[in-house]
């Protein structure tokens, strides 16, 4: 993670002070229903809170201990202990490391999912306002990269829309499946912690009992949570591609916003680049990157070890600041969006309505021409158009193939004809009576 791509509210989630704090609420939370439980004395309970929930840890303290100890969670007791004094010893007890650890671990993900849902919901309110701004704003639908029948810009978004709405439901689920405590001490067996100091902590915490640790919690469900950052990554990307191909030159039907005093080359002063899409690109493909990783981290040795560890300490923060940063700026980039219709009329009109040819066969069709005579013939006009020889609609009228009458052909040109059931792609999107 590097500053560059990061807002500080997500940053500030995986900072060390942030997750010191954590771990202390952890080890104080579990000291509080031990002394409930008879397991360490009420006093000693009370003293840890009291002294240590408004303590500033030290980070630089805890690195320095550890460089004796080579283990970070000691570390971090042995300098509680420093600040609590003697009624630390009642801490830990039971427990294990990876109790500590894979409980935060939960919560940060938790915490980083309920930004990231924020961040989802910016893109929708954002699209939900710029595609019913342009619901019948024609432009041209393309496939292949090529022109094909005219559509409108306002479906394009709603199309969008929807695929959020699915981003929204998936990190939805994921939190669901990532947020789970667990303290069930070495092997994950309870033979040092009662079960109900794991259930006090999760419910403390804003978390679910994990039914089976083995020490760990299982990382399928990190492999789930990732995977499910890596398709709201994508659909980032999708929505920054549609925009960079939108902004070039020949095409200019949108157009990221420019600011004033912007520039947008060292070389040519002219440029004006989609230089916020290509970089939402680029983050897409670093939250992709964690995806391998989490599904490798599944499979452990026995009970637990710690080869995911790694692996985690890298992944977890950097993937859910990235995409953190990479929504809003998604967001911020819709938001702004620069919609030229006039341009989207002059590229539907380009080709000289040859937008229009399936409509033209079908008519043939329905006149008793056969398909593939029909085919035949518009294809065979349409091709001329395509070299430049002439318009469409005048090589029909000419063609004997072509039994339609003049009006009946000029008829098909309609533009509205295309447009008549957005209406009812809306309703199922955004939900309208």
């Amino acid at each position: 993670m590097i500053t560059r791509y990061s807002r500080p509210v997500a940053a500030a989630i995986w900072s060390q002070e942030t997750k010191y704090k954590i771990w202390f609420e952890i080890e104080a939370h579990a000291a509080t229903k031990m002394a409930e439980l008879g397991v360490i004395p009420k006093e000693s309970a009370d003293a840890i809170w009291a002294k240590g929930k408004d303590a500033t840890f030290d980070a630089d303290r805890i690195d320095e201990i550890e460089r004796t100890t080579k283990h970070d969670v000691i570390a971090f007791l042995t300098h509680v202990a420093e600040i609590v004094g003697e009624e630390a010893r009642f801490l830990h007890q039971g427990m294990t490391s990876s109790d500590v650890l894979d409980t935060c671990f939960a919560v940060q993900l938790a915490r980083s999912s309920d930004l990231l849902i924020e961040g989802v919901d910016r893109v929708l309110a954002a699209l939900e306002t710029r595609a019913k701004e342009h619901k019948y704003t024609p432009t041209v639908g393309r496939s292949h990269g090529i022109h094909a029948e005219p559509v409108t810009f306002g479906l394009k978004l709603a199309g969008y829309h929807a695929e959020f709405q699915r981003a929204k439901r998936r990190l939805i689920t994921a939190k669901e499946e990532i947020a789970t405590c667990a303290i069930s001490g070495a092997v994950g067996t309870f033979a040092n912690v009662d079960p109900a100091v794991e259930q006090y902590v999760a419910d403390q915490m804003g978390l679910t009992v994990e039914p089976v640790s083995t020490q760990v919690i299982p990382r399928d469900r990190h492999a789930a949570f990732f995977a499910a950052l890596g398709v709201v990554a994508s659909s980032v990307e999708r929505l920054a591609v549609e925009i960079r191909h939108l902004q070039r030159t020949e095409v200019l039907e949108a157009e990221e916003f420019f600011d004033k005093g912007q520039k947008g080359s060292s070389a040519m002063p002219h440029k004006r680049n989609p230089i916020l899409t290509e970089n939402l690109t680029g983050l897409a493909r670093l939250v992709r990157s964690a995806v391998t990783p989490a599904m490798e981290n599944v499979a452990l040795w026995h009970e637990r070890d710690i080869s995911h560890s790694s692996v985690e300490r890298g992944i977890g923060p950097d993937a859910t600041i990235h995409l953190d940063f990479a929504l809003h700026r998604l967001a911020n980039v819709v938001e702004r969006l620069n919609v030229y219709p006039e341009n989207m009329q002059k590229n539907i009109d380009r080709l000289g309505g040859l937008v229009h040819s399936q409509r033209v066969m079908l008519a043939l069709t329905q006149a008793g021409v056969s398909r593939e005579d029909a085919y035949a013939a518009v294809q065979e006009n349409a091709m001329k158009v395509w070299r430049g020889e002439g318009a469409f609609l005048d090589f029909l009228k000419a063609d004997a193939r072509v039994t339609l009458p003049a009006d009946q052909l000029e008829a098909l040109f309609d533009l509205g004809y295309h447009t008549k059931n957005v209406d009812v792609v809306f309703k199922r999107v955004f939900n309208e009576a």
